[in-house]
């Protein structure tokens, strides 16, 4: 049987399960990686599980999120993870080493392998031919252990590109397009394969923009073939032994296929405030900017920034304009630097940052009151920016180098032919940024500042939940509605009574004081809730405040996932019309719940505030049950393990 190249490394790695969609499957993970705004918790319910090291073949724990230290708690909290990633065996990449999805792709991702990230934008290295995909931290700390992912079997899309981008076109504008076809619900449940002639025409860094963005789709993630452009960037990195050719079978079928002639693509662009509300950049050109941000997980490699440069050299910023330009990793910085692309991007007038996710995560950089912002970035949800009424706009590096020129949105076709870039065939190598763990049988101590509080835990569900519906909220609710990122409330990662006062803060402010006056609340849900960052925060601070289910249209993969992680029931409408009926305010009420767990997929809700039932269902594998009935997943596994 001719297999895609999802089911072969999926088949490699199958510890239980079998590939049937839909039908909840385990598979084995070669590495994990983890940042700092997840980092903390991840290890610190590491902890928890008891175990001496981890057993993954690598780990790799990064500092690029949390980098403004305008108080203790984020440099404590990087001292923590650099202490017990030496005591657990595992990497650390210090503050200034970069972006973990930009480094872990030049110097440990490898074709063939499963890689678990407790960040959504994990699929990043898609690009090498992996199956790597986000999580939450808690699943990633499992895994780290040596315990399988478990996640439904899914679907498996080939995009078939044909042709070859055209001058200004870029591995952006093939995202966007794909986004612009499928939305933002358009990839759950699924994993998008790209095949065909036009994948050859596509560098690794290209591939990795468009594998990086594919968690804009709610997509399981992305995945390209390992062909002689992979080949020759493992070689650039000095890691030609980690190669080898991975691809499709001839006559390999997809669930479904779209098909994108790249010879067709031009300049496209996002519109504020979805990933998916796609035009092409001529639609909106000429509209006024204030602010220009390059860089990000998503585009800035060695060839984002020399390619940026090009367009800058011997000019100059358009005057009532802030261009920010930020490498992705130390390598890249140390390559522009030594290259010259370095001074050519200062002297345009642009600010440069350091290697860090920055302003793309709302740390820092926060646009003016009203501002438009055209950042080469991944999300542009309403306020992530730092600036509620800001409008962010998504684009490639040339179309925001264009537009920092010209002061308004431009067509980069516009500025006439494309610079002509001779990249080197071997990139700056010096891993001294990356901290080898103890040798095993050390064991460092493990250091922790006051900012670091005890992990929460559920205790076993109770027969009887409910409370009231705190809040109804319409489709596409994402994490950071939830629970908002930004320079203020990630510091408070390691402390959860600290960082639940913000759960919901940009819906509601005085949400956490109306949830601790209810005791035990609900929240109600539209399409796609909770689509976005793979942030366990979103569900571990909810349920820290009460939270005791949700009951959306339907649910974004990653955030279903950790609300069970903690305890929390994630259920959908029968009827949609229950939905309309529900008034915020209104007190839910299920009663039998660990019975009708173990019984089927449905339960009766009450409504106590109006006075009638209705039906809601969930849709979980027994071993998810289970871990409801335990009260989550750490509760489940201690047990197991036992």
């Amino acid at each position: 049987m001719a297999d895609n190249l999802t089911h072969k490394i999926l088949k490699e790695h199958l510890v239980d399960g079998e590939l049937k969609v839909g039908t909840e499957i385990g598979i084995r993970i070669d590495q994990t990686l983890t940042q700092d705004a997840t980092g903390t918790m991840a290890y610190l319910q590491f902890e928890a599980l008891g175990l001496d090291r981890v057993k993954t073949q690598i780990s790799v724990s990064y500092v690029d999120h949390n980098m403004l230290q305008a108080g203790f708690e984020n440099a404590d909290d990087h001292r923590y993870l650099q202490s017990v990633a030496a005591n657990y065996g595992v990497f650390f990449s210090k503050p200034g080493n970069g972006i973990c999805h930009q480094v872990h792709l030049e110097r440990f991702g490898k074709p063939g392998l499963t890689l678990l990230g407790s960040d959504s934008h994990t699929p990043t290295n898609g690009a090498l031919a992996m199956i790597a995909m986000g999580a939450g931290g808690l699943d990633v700390a499992v895994a780290m252990g040596g315990g399988a992912f478990y996640l439904p079997c899914p679907r498996v899309v080939g995009v078939h590109l044909t042709g070859k981008l055209q001058p200004w076109v870029s591995g952006k504008d093939v995202i966007l397009e794909v986004l612009r076809i499928l939305t933002v619900k358009g990839g759950v449940g699924n994993v998008i394969e790209y095949h065909g002639e036009g994948v050859k025409s596509l560098t690794l860094t290209q591939r990795s923009t468009i594998t990086n963005m594919g968690a804009e789709l709610g997509a399981t993630c992305s995945i390209f073939p390992s062909d002689e452009n992979t080949k020759e960037y493992l070689v650039a990195q000095g890691r030609e032994k980690d190669w080898k050719p991975l691809s499709a079978d001839p006559g390999a079928t997809y669930d479904k296929v779209i098909e994108i002639d790249l010879n067709k693509l031009e300049p496209l662009i996002a519109q504020p405030h979805s990933p998916d509300n796609v035009v092409p950049v001529r639609q909106v050109a000429g509209t006024k900017v204030q602010q220009v941000c390059i860089g990000s997980c998503t585009n800035s490699s060695l060839y984002d920034l020399e390619i940026t440069a090009a367009i800058l050299d011997g000019k100059q910023v358009f005057p009532e304009l802030d261009l920010t330009v930020t490498p992705g990793s130390k390598q890249v910085y140390t390559m522009v630097a030594t290259s010259g692309a370095l001074a050519k991007v200062i002297q345009s007038g642009a600010r440069i940052l350091e290697s860090a996710c920055g302003p793309c995560i709302g740390m820092g950089q926060a646009p003016s009151s009203g501002a438009k912002s055209v950042r080469s970035f991944n999300r542009n949800f309403e306020g992530r920016s730092g600036t509620k009424d800001s409008y962010v706009y998504l684009a490639s590096p040339e179309t925001c180098a264009a537009t920092a020129l010209k002061g308004v949105i431009t067509d980069p076709r516009d500025l006439g032919p494309q610079p002509k870039l001779d990249l080197p065939p071997k990139f700056y190598i010096d891993d001294r940024g990356v901290l080898a763990p103890a040798k095993n049988g050390d064991r460092p101590e493990i250091l922790r500042g006051p900012n670091i509080k005890a992990l929460p835990l559920r205790t076993a569900i109770t027969d009887k939940i409910g409370g009231k519906a705190l809040l109804k909220l319409g489709d596409n609710i994402t994490t950071d509605h939830i629970m908002p990122a930004g320079a203020k409330v990630l510091p408070l990662r390691s402390n959860i009574p600290a960082i639940s006062e913000f759960v919901f803060f940009q819906v509601d402010k005085d949400f956490a004081k109306r949830a601790k006056e209810a005791g035990t609340f609900t929240i109600i849900g539209g399409e796609n809730y909770g689509q976005g960052s793979s942030r366990e925060h979103a569900a571990l601070a909810p349920m820290y405040l009460g939270m005791q289910f949700v009951i959306a249209k339907s649910f974004a993969r990653i955030h279903k996932t950790n609300l069970v992680n903690f305890g929390i029931l994630p259920m959908t409408f029968v009827n949609s019309a229950d939905y309309d009926k529900i008034k915020q305010e209104d007190v839910l009420e299920i009663t039998d719940v660990r019975k009708a767990l173990k019984a089927g997929n449905r339960l009766t809700v009450k409504n106590a505030t109006q006075g009638y039932t209705f039906e809601a269902q969930f849709d979980l594998s027994p071993r998810q049950t289970d871990i409801l009935l335990a009260g989550g997943q750490l509760n489940y596994t201690k047990a197991a393990a036992k």
